[in-house]
């Protein structure tokens, strides 16, 4: 095979890259996934570096961002908004640390370090402590303005703190979507029938770009700075990225609660690798982690190149997105009866994982995408969240594809599929009848958040169900030694282990026997609250839909599945079965007012580091507070952790007591003692 034509070849992916550009920057419809993009423009700035008679002004290697719309007015930036260099390993993290001591003095050297947020860089600038101007990066020196969308988001100060600010204040920092608010967009958009975000940055950007304001103000928006551009009218500079950062603070501009200052390269690796380890429970993404020269007077000594500073890095993580193959679409029943279609793909990595299947959630989804078998689709992974397909790019449809066609009937016991009206999801309505819900319910159970039953996984309760042998969960507390004995893989000790499992199980808690259930929309937290509430079952037996709506967080339609379940004779009977069967719970206390929470309402957000959220939340209830899953004005203090977003951000703006997780273990010990 011949060698390719460099010319050609550099024109081929300057092509490329541009176009994909405006279908993401422009058009917010990307057609390829990050990893792609980034490769691509790898391997261009490559054969540039080997050809340099071939570098172009305008080549994508050459521009920081994208051209500023035409519905947009245009702003120059006073000082060039450029990009960051890329490393994608600890040896390109070292070698950038070798080429920032090389051109000081060698000796070790001080980092900023901070999570690199996936979001829109903008531009904001205060007057006279009075936000008077917003941007995108655009192309690094020209962007468009759009200082009435960012007015409306909450945490972007319209006027700042305190009698020191400077008379012109330009700060650049990242927009975007935190997690809870983009899968709540989308899930109104599938419901509604409208086209759903592929990411949040892509919702970001969307958001950001829409002439009408009042439709960015809906958008679950937020800001975090992360530097300065031009600044006038300050009697003494900054002398550090850091003390900066902190000032802004005080003025109250978000900042990053995660940056950190660390001595040498070493540390920022083990940075790094922190951030790595809690990056799915911030609540937020980014795509790697940003090294800076903290102190001011080593980043001016450093300089930069055309594009970016020598003084700074982007440390990337592994790409959550990836393009791969549909080989074939299955449709799998869930313990609600809902069926699901699911795409089997050619395996791929994605975000740290190989991944060979991903939801496709229902069939309004598969008609909004365009989806065939045999398509490349964009997949993405983010944290715990099951793998989806996010987009089709039908630039690579081969000339062969099938449709896919959603069943009318149930795959597993094949029943009639029905939609109620306002659902996207198509349900059989066999209930407990047909095998896939039985199976799935039973699967439910058992898990940990449910009875927890330890030993009794998926293939145990597959075969348990395909022989017959349970069909009920109440059916799993009449099994003997040696019918479980009996089953594959399953010896004498893992018969033992599993039966007493089962035994310990019948000891459990109202809230978790609730959740075990498998109530439609009925989560952890609603059967807490639920079993908080009522105190017992009996009650929630003759609970009318309007007395159940009074349970904190239960509306209309998950008081309609309450109501529906408990008054179904066939569920009383099954609940009654596993009472009768020895599942038993503690009679709750009525709780005196000398607890010393006791009337008190706590929240708990965020990671917490010395003890789980779930141990957090129990020590509280045993103190005599109430434990609730949403802040307002009734709620006397919030415990935050690592990644606490919009549940922080609503305290502090109800002026609500917060306090850490040290503070938190300090006043438990107290109250304690």
């Amino acid at each position: 095979m011949s060698e390719l034509d460099p010319h050609n070849e550099v024109k081929r992916l300057r092509d490329l890259l541009q176009r994909w550009g405006v279908e993401y920057y422009q058009n917010d419809a990307p057609t390829v996934s990050d990893s792609e993009f980034d490769r691509t423009l790898l391997a261009l700035r490559e054969l540039e570096e080997a050809h340099p008679q071939l570098v172009a002004v305008d080549s994508p290697t050459q521009r920081v961002g994208a051209a500023p719309l035409e519905g947009f007015a245009s702003v120059v930036h006073r000082l060039p908004m450029l990009s960051l260099d890329n490393a994608f390993s600890a040896g390109d993290l070292l070698d950038f640390d070798r080429r920032v001591r090389e051109r000081l003095d060698g000796s070790i050297v001080r980092y900023a370090c901070e999570p690199k947020l996936d979001g829109i860089a903008v531009s904001i600038v205060w007057q006279d402590g009075q936000i008077m101007l917003a941007a995108t990066r655009g192309d690094g020196r020209t962007g468009e303005n759009i200082t009435q969308n960012v007015r409306t988001i909450e945490s972007v100060p319209l006027r700042l703190l305190g009698a020191d600010v400077p008379s012109y204040l330009e700060v650049r920092g990242e927009i975007f979507m935190p997690r809870e608010g983009f899968e709540a967009f989308n899930a109104r958009a599938r419901r509604d029938g409208d086209k759903p975000f592929v990411n949040p940055r892509n919702a970001a950007a969307g958001s950001l770009r829409q002439l009408d304001s009042s439709i960015t103000r809906r958008r679950p928006l937020e800001f975090c700075a992360y530097g300065l551009g031009y600044i006038e009218g300050m009697t003494e500079g900054f002398q550090s990225h850091t003390e900066a950062m902190a000032q802004l603070g005080t003025w109250g501009i978000p900042i990053s609660a995660h940056a950190r200052s660390v001595e040498g390269i070493d540390a920022c690796e083990r940075y790094y690798n922190e951030l790595s380890q809690i990056r799915e429970n911030l609540g937020f993404d980014i795509d790697g982690i940003v090294f800076k020269v903290d102190t001011f007077a080593e980043q001016e000594r450093l300089g930069f190149v055309s594009r970016a500073p020598r003084w700074a890095i982007a440390r990337k993580f592994p790409a959550q997105e990836e393009m791969t193959v549909v080989l074939g679409v299955e449709f799998q029943v869930g313990r609600t009866g809902a069926v699901t279609p699911v795409a089997r793909l050619t395996p791929v990595f994605v975000g740290g994982v190989t991944v060979s299947n991903a939801t496709l959630h229902n069939a309004d989804e598969i008609a909004r995408l365009g989806l065939k078998v045999g398509d490349t689709v964009i997949v993405r992974r983010a944290g715990d969240v099951i793998p989806q397909v996010a987009a089709v790019v039908t630039d690579r449809r081969p000339a062969q594809v099938e449709n896919v066609i959603f069943p009318d009937r149930c795959p597993a016991c094949n029943s009639a599929l029905v939609r109620e009206p306002g659902e996207a999801a198509w349900r059989c309505d066999a209930g407990p009848a047909c095998p896939a819900q039985c199976r799935a319910a039973i699967e439910h159970f058992v898990s940990r958040r449910a009875m927890d039953i330890d030993g009794c996984g998926e293939k145990i309760v597959d075969q348990l169900v395909a022989l017959g042998l349970i069909k009920t969960a109440s059916d799993l507390y009449e099994l003997t030694h040696d019918t479980l004995a009996g089953l594959e893989r399953m010896g004498e000790k893992s018969a033992r282990n599993l039966q007493a499992a089962i035994e310990e199980s019948k000891k459990t808690t109202l809230s978790r026997f609730i959740y075990a259930l498998g109530i439609r929309e009925v989560g952890e937290t609603t059967a807490r609250q639920l079993a908080e509430y009522y105190g017992a079952l009996d009650p929630l037996y003759t609970a009318t839909v309007e007395q159940l709506q009074e349970v904190e967080d239960v509306g209309p339609i998950v008081a309609g599945h309450l109501q529906r379940f408990f008054a179904d004779s066939a569920k009383q009977q099954m609940i009654n079965r596993l009472l009768d069967l020895g599942v038993h719970w503690p009679t709750p206390e009525v709780q005196g007012g000398d607890l010393p929470l006791s009337g008190q309402i706590w929240v708990v957000t965020g990671k917490l580091e010395e003890m789980g959220r779930d141990q957090a939340e129990a020590s509280l209830r045993a103190l005599g507070a109430k434990v609730s899953s949403s802040v307002s004005g009734k709620t006397t203090c919030v415990v935050a952790g690592p990644g606490a977003g919009s549940k922080l951000k609503k305290a502090q703006s109800l002026s609500v007591s917060v306090i850490n997780e040290a503070e938190f273990m300090a006043q438990l010990e107290e109250w304690q003692n």
